[in-house]
C-alpha cells in the first residue's frame, strides 16, 4: 500500500488499515487524524509520538491484539485479522522443540498472572531460545517496569507493521 492510499482513505478505511498495526483505539484515532503524512518518516514519528501519549489502559489494549509468543492455537485461532504479521513475526517458534514451547507456555502463564497482560516482546528476527530467555529475564521485574518494557516492545512491533503496509 502506498503512502497516498493511506493519505486518501476515508476515515473508516483509514481506520481498519491502522488497526492492523495496533489496536489500541486511541492510537488509531489519532493516526487517521493525523493524515495526511508527507513522508513514511513523518507517519512513523507521528505513530511514535501518539504512542507516547498514551495511557496505561490504551497499551493494555495493544496488548490484547497479540497471541501469547509460542502459543500456536492462539496465534491462529483467537487473533485471525492479524494471525498473518503475528504467524511472520513469531516465525522462530514454529520450528521450536516441544519442551521449550511447553517451558514458553507455563512462563506466558505465570507472566499474566503476575502482570495481568501478556507477555508483549517485538519477536521478529529471534529465534524460541531468544524469546524463551527474554521472558525469563523479564519475569522478575516489577508490573510498572514490565509495562514500560513492554509498551516500548510493542512500539516497535507497530512500527514494523506500519512499514509493511
Amino acid at each position: 500500500m502506498s503512502l497516498d492510499k493511506i493519505n486518501n482513505a476515508s476515515a473508516e478505511q483509514a481506520y481498519d488499515l491502522f488497526e492492523h498495526c495496533c489496536c489500541a483505539p486511541n492510537w488509531i484515532n489519532s493516526m487517521v487524524a493525523e493524515r495526511p503524512f508527507k513522508d513514511m518518516s513523518a507517519l512513523l514519528a507521528a505513530s511514535q509520538r501518539i504512542f507516547l501519549q498514551l495511557s496505561e489502559q490504551d497499551y493494555l489494549t495493544a496488548f490484547t491484539g497479540h497471541p501469547q509468543i509460542g502459543n500456536l492455537a492462539t496465534l491462529h485461532e483467537k487473533y485471525a485479522s492479524t494471525s498473518g504479521s503475528a504467524s511472520h513475526e513469531q516465525s522462530g517458534m514454529s520450528v521450536a522443540e516441544q519442551t521449550l514451547l511447553e517451558e514458553m507456555l507455563d512462563l506466558n502463564k505465570a507472566y499474566l498472572a503476575k502482570f495481568g497482560f501478556i507477555f508483549i516482546v517485538c519477536a521478529s528476527g529471534k529465534s524460541a531460545q531468544q524469546m524463551l530467555a527474554i521472558i525469563q529475564s523479564r519475569i522478575g521485574n516489577d508490573r510498572q517496569t514490565e509495562l514500560t518494557i513492554a509498551s516500548q516492545e510493542q512500539a516497535k512491533i507497530t512500527q514494523i507493521r506500519l512499514e509493511q503496509l
